[in-house]
């Protein structure tokens, strides 16, 4: 038999009427099919608190249950989990239940009444960016005892005592925000420990010192000689550390994140285009692999839900005709996202 599969796609749909509206022209034939075929399951993921602002994603929630993580509000140790992809965990010094987080470089636009978090993106930071800002920063952190590198130019992973028990919002949640709405909810959160807070108060502390040593540093005044955009702040996010579980086959989970840009856009039209080359793509593969006996999971993301379909028992032949005479509408499963 195929080996199962979880697919997770990211930004299904959203409340926008613009969006709404954009879902009456389009065609997912391959999706209708798979909806066709497929039986909803449970609720994908737990209800959050309503007395809590949620800190990550339905799609970064669905995609650590996939994996085994912990579904933990803002702590879901994905920093730890890239550390693992790139055999990091298994380097003397870095067992399994070190605590690792993902640091950001951003670019933090100041206005009046606003303090903006940009897409890292645009940046356009280079490895060697990367690397020249690393020796800038690393030996601030290290006085923390923290110890950073650069997976990608955008996302360093970052280890340390610290990390254990911080939680954060994910930069999906606050990107293109105020984010001084984060800090003082961060700031103002009943529902942190003791120990929370004083990491929290330790990060915060070190970030503004890492603010003041980038604000005149010629790094930045090559940058912005350049015509880019400074780099005048770090997001911290995905801290904690890796819990003992089974390993999952990194081919058997994948999330799809290529709706995620236009969506955050308001670009429905190439958030169109974007679903229908998903729909010829993965999902048209998803759907081969269900027609010769594969097991698949099939869960839609939207900004505040997520919903989950997958194979089960064979269905009896009432349910299929009930199937057939009234087919899953995927405008109506997106009204739910």
């Amino acid at each position: 038999m195929p080996h199962p599969l979880d697919l997770i796609v990211a930004y299904a749909a959203t409340p926008d009427p613009a969006c709404q509206a954009s879902l009456q022209g389009l065609r997912l034939p391959h999706l209708q099919r798979l909806l066709a075929r497929l039986s909803p399951a449970a609720q994908a993921l737990a209800e959050p608190d309503p007395a809590q602002i949620p800190l990550s994603l339905p799609h970064e929630r669905a995609w650590a249950q996939a994996w085994g993580l912990p579904d933990c509000n803002g702590h879901i140790p994905w920093g730890a989990w890239h550390a693992q992809q790139q055999g990091l965990l298994n380097t003397p010094n870095s067992g399994s239940g070190s605590a690792w987080a993902l640091l950001v470089p951003c670019y933090w636009q100041v206005g009046t009444d606003h303090i903006t978090v940009h897409d890292p993106a645009q940046l356009q930071l280079t490895q060697q960016d990367a690397q020249t800002l690393l020796e800038i920063v690393g030996p601030w952190l290290a006085e923390e005892g923290l110890q950073v590198q650069a997976d990608t130019p955008t996302r360093w992973l970052m280890q340390g005592p610290l990390l254990a028990d911080l939680p954060m919002p994910s930069l999906e949640r606050v990107q293109g925000q105020d984010v001084r709405q984060w800090m003082q909810h961060q700031a103002q959160n009943p529902h942190i420990s003791a120990s929370q807070r004083r990491a929290m108060q330790v990060w915060q502390r070190l970030h503004s010192e890492l603010q003041m040593l980038l604000y005149t540093h010629p790094f930045n005044d090559a940058r912005q000689a350049q015509g880019l955009a400074p780099v005048n702040a770090f997001w911290l996010h995905g801290a904690g550390c890796l819990p003992q579980a089974a390993p999952v086959d990194a081919a058997s989970v994948q999330c799809i994140q290529t709706l995620q840009t236009p969506a955050q856009n308001g670009d429905w039209q190439t958030w169109a285009k974007a679903w229908q080359a998903l729909d010829a793509g993965p999902l048209a593969q998803w759907l081969d692999h269900i027609q010769t006996g594969g097991a698949a999971r099939l869960t839609l993301c939207g900004p505040h839900t997520a919903l989950t379909w997958h194979t089960a028992a064979p269905r009896s032949l009432s349910q299929r005709l009930s199937r057939l005479l009234r087919p899953v509408s995927f405008l109506e499963v997106a009204k739910k996202l």
